[in-house]
Order: C-alpha cells, then structure tokens, then sequence
C-alpha cells in the first residue's frame, strides 16, 4: 500500500479518535453519568455497533459531503481533516461537547474558499438547516416520550427493583442503537473526504463482499472506538453530570432520542421507502450527536419545568457550535496556504 496515503490517511483517523473522544458522551454518558452502566460495558457494545453502522451504513451521508465540496488531492483532503480534528481536539479538551459535523463542513469551505471551488450553496442550506431542524427533531422526540413513558410508570405500579433491571437492559439496548447511527450517520465526518482517493481493492471473505470504502469506513470506525477507550470520560462527565441532574429512566430517553435522529437523518432506505409513497423525507447528512443531546436535555428539562437545566453550560456549548466551523475553515485555509508554497504539496488539482 502507498506509504504516502497512510501518512496523509492519518489527519482522518486522527479525527476519527477525536470524535470517538467526543462523541460517545452522547450515546452513553447518561446512562454512565447515572451510575446504571459501566463504562467499559457499554464502551465495547458502542464500539461493536458503531463498526456495523460505518461498514455497512456509511455511504449515504458520505455522498452529500462530497457533494458540498469534492476534496480531489489526498494532500487537500489530509489538511480538510486534520483542520477539523485539531478543531474538535481543542474544543474537547476544553472539556466542551462540540460538532465533528460542524469541523469537517468548516474545513471543507476552507478548502472550497483556497481552490477557487464554488461551494454549492444549495447543498449548504440543506447541512445548516439540519444543524437546526437536528436538536429541535430530538428535543421535540424527548418530550413526547417522557410524556409516555411518565404516564406508563404511574399507571403501570412496576416494582422498583425490576424498573431498575428493565432500565439497565434498555440502556444496554439503546447504546448500541447509539452506536450504530453514530456510525452509520458520522462516518462520513472521518472518512468521507478520502473516498475518492483511496488506494484500497475491494475484497470478498467468506462470501462477504466489501468495498474499497467499506474498508476504508473500516479503519475510521476503529478510530473512534480508540478515541472512546482513550480520552471520552471527561466529556461523560459534562453530559452525564453538568447539563441536568437526570434519572436512569431521563438517561434512556435522552440516549434514544438523539440515536432515532441520528438514524433518521442516515438511513438511506428509510428515504427511499419515504420517497416511493410521496412522503416527505430527511436529507442524508451527516448531523451532530452532540446537538442532538443537548436539544434532548433541553426539551425534558423545558418539559420538566426548565428549573434543572444548566444553562450556562448549555451557553458555552452553543458558543462552541458557532466557532467550529469558523475556526475549522480559517485553519485549513492558512494550512493549505503552508502545505502548498512550504512543502511543495498539491492541496487541488
């Protein structure tokens, strides 16, 4: 294999661990926050699921990536990455929840606004919008399954020995749902910009079939699993801990509601099954766990009164979401500008 494409291969998988390090507070901190699973529990089925949904899911939220700005030099496309992952690295260790989404999108306009290619403004209003439509999509879900579930546990008298067994079983259940539409949807953050220049042969083994980007789907997925093994606990401890004092039975709600909309905005079946019968669909974007949790927690805790929620850190985490993309953009550009006329580099073709 080209030494070369795994060294400029690496700015993704670098995101990739910074996303695993980001994001996987949204599919469990609140299950781990509240004390009904252990971390290396519901690490290991996160992990597992999040492989499945980036091999054999991954494709559709990579295509509108690459319809917002088609990276065409492995050099450009190391740099469009590693602008977004020094950007969620920064914001992480800050011990801020921020948008891988958001970082690779930045970057790509940088590298749209250093090549001289025209972004697709259609293509940027239908990303945009689903950084709105995601949290209030997952905070309006919340609300109304909080008022189900209240209603089924007042009116149900279960035990609260066996509601607490049927909890750790459901957060069990919905972490790896977490995991898989992670997977499926935010793939295409780590690894979409590198499909076009990937060196991989598709293989068959054992009568399976993978494609070159399946493969290369493969090895982001491992990096994110890395990433949630290494360094995700500190952001555990905000969403777990900091957002909102929450139940186990508030934790499953949250976690379940951000994975559905993650699902629904990377299911490509589920939009063409939509689109047969006439019904209006989502787009295939990649869109942000972290924006999806926190419109979440902000509808129970709204529907709960609003009294619990902490909204200065809410504050800080919203202020986060509007410097990624910028700080993103503005990175890749200058590094581009260095890549380029210092090393020699050709960032475009």
């Amino acid at each position: 294999m080209d030494l070369l494409f795994l060294f400029f291969l690496s700015s993704g998988l670098f995101l990739g661990w910074s996303l695993g390090a980001n994001d996987a507070a949204n599919i469990f901190g609140t299950a781990v926050g509240s004390k009904m699973l252990r971390f290396k529990t519901a690490a290991v089925v996160s992990c597992l699921f999040i492989i499945i949904g980036a091999v054999f899911a991954g494709g559709g939220t990579s295509a509108t990536l690459n319809e917002l700005g088609s990276v065409n030099a492995l050099a450009g496309a190391f740099m469009v990455a590693l602008s977004a992952a020094l950007t969620v690295y920064w914001m992480v260790s800050s011990g801020l929840l921020v948008s891988t989404s958001q970082a690779i999108v930045g970057g790509i306009i940088g590298w749209n606004l250093y090549s001289g290619y025209e972004t697709d403004i259609g293509i940027l209003s239908t990303i945009v919008s689903s950084w709105i439509l995601c949290p209030l999509l997952s905070g309006g879900i919340a609300v109304i399954v909080y008022l189900i579930i209240k209603n089924i546990l007042h009116f149900s008298h279960i035990h609260l020995l066996r509601q607490d067994s049927y909890l750790r079983c459901g957060l069990l259940i919905i972490a790896a749902f977490g995991g898989y539409a992670l997977g499926a949807n935010n793939i295409a953050n780590v690894m979409g910009v590198f499909v076009d220049s990937s060196p991989f042969q598709s293989i068959y083994i054992d009568g399976w079939y993978f494609s070159k980007t399946q493969i290369l789907f493969l090895l982001g997925a491992l990096a994110i699993c890395i990433g949630i093994f290494t360094y995700s606990q500190k952001t555990i401890k905000t969403v777990g801990n900091n957002l909102m004092s929450m139940t186990p039975t508030i934790a499953w709600i949250i976690v379940f509601s951000q994975s559905l909309v993650l699902f629904l905005f990377a299911s490509q079946s589920l939009k063409e099954l939509l689109m047969e019968h006439g019904l209006p669909s989502l787009p295939l974007v990649p869109v942000s766990s972290s924006q999806a949790v926190i419109g979440a927690i902000i509808g129970i805790g709204l529907a709960k009164g609003g009294r619990n929620i902490s909204w200065s850190t809410i504050g800080k985490i919203i202020i986060g979401w509007i410097a990624t993309p910028l700080i993103s953009a503005a990175l890749c550009f200058i590094s581009l500008f260095f890549l380029e006329n210092v090393f020699q580099q050709k960032v475009y073709m």
